[in-house]
């Protein structure tokens, strides 16, 4: 389990980044209980390791005048790897789509998307989504109301697992 390769200091440090990734080094290590530098160096190791990959602003897409939000399901024609990634590759182009997920099973692709207005997101449907390359058949659902948006990983979790198995 790649959580396990962690101590449990390194596991507080990410849950307090991913609950508050604003705060100052020493309130961080002040929070997990180690002194400045050394909280410092841990960050910067999970950073160069990958476990952390960026810090960002949770912005309120609606507040800032984007409506709409809408999941498209994707299913394609062809699923040869190369098929596969030149649409992943075309996905990370198109500045609505904000997720690009492949799964198994019905359909290959769910993709989260949001736009200003209903005619923005039609538009980029018949225009760009359903005219790309290897793409079968698109459905999508408006989004009315989200009931949660938790973004990360459950660290009590992963801590109750670890525990078990200790």
């Amino acid at each position: 389990m790649p959580g396990s390769k962690l101590d449990p200091i390194d596991r507080k440090i990410l849950a307090e980044l991913q609950a508050d990734g604003r705060m100052t080094n020493v309130e961080l290590a002040r929070r997990v209980g180690i002194s400045a530098p050394p909280c410092l160096r841990r960050v910067r190791t999970l950073e160069e390791a990958g476990f952390i990959r960026g810090y960002h602003a949770d912005v309120d897409a609606r507040e800032l005048g984007f409506e709409v939000q809408v999941f498209a399901m994707v299913g394609l024609l062809s699923q040869a790897e190369a098929d596969l990634s030149k649409f992943e590759a075309r996905c990370r182009e198109w500045p609505l789509v904000r997720e690009c997920h492949m799964l198994n099973g019905e359909v290959d692709f769910v993709l989260k998307c949001v736009a200003p207005d209903l005619s923005t997101f039609q538009s980029f449907l018949t225009e760009e989504l359903t005219a790309a390359d290897n793409v079968a058949s698109v459905k999508t659902s408006l989004v009315i109301r989200c009931a949660k948006d938790q973004p990360g990983v459950p660290f009590e979790i992963l801590e109750e697992r670890l525990s078990r198995k200790a």
